[in-house]
């Protein structure tokens, strides 16, 4: 059975915008919002971890991929490569683990992203966002594996 899954770029650094511009409001000093927030000047220097996020990707899954879209390391900002992944799995997969899966690989992209930004800009919580995407793309394993019973005819 095929499983397309697809995680779309631009969300993702939305939701990276959103959690770095909170992280920054959040600390204690007033330049820290202007140094942690994610604008649209720094999504060159994403673009790059949005690559390393779909290697990583691609390494776990690889024992079910069967194609995945190509992400090119580039000097420019491509917008529209999202990232989607053909997954070649058992036919007792429960499909209803689909949704599940996409939300927690866009989890691991935006953790991913965040903790190779907090690397930069707020390293105490690099370690933490790395390990929610490690995390959440566990989770997409353990849901890749789990089967349905089988049913008698």
């Amino acid at each position: 059975m095929d499983v397309i899954i697809n995680v779309n770029k631009m969300r993702v650094y939305d939701e990276v915008a959103k959690t770095t511009s909170y992280i920054g409001a959040k600390m204690p000093d007033a330049e820290s919002y202007d140094h942690m927030f994610t604008t649209d000047e720094d999504r060159l220097m994403l673009e790059r971890f949005w690559t390393e996020a779909a290697s990583g990707a691609t390494e776990q899954l690889k024992p079910f991929v069967s194609s995945v879209a190509p992400q090119q390391v580039s000097q420019r900002i491509d917008i529209e490569s999202d990232y989607t992944v053909r997954l070649n799995i058992s036919g007792r997969f429960n499909t209803a683990m689909q949704e599940s899966m996409e939300t927690s690989l866009f989890s691991y992209f935006v953790n991913f992203v965040i903790s190779r930004w907090c690397r930069l800009t707020y390293a105490e919580a690099e370690a933490a966002y790395m390990a929610d995407a490690a995390g959440a793309l566990s989770d997409v394993m353990r849901k890749l594996y789990f089967k349905k019973k089988p049913t008698r005819p």
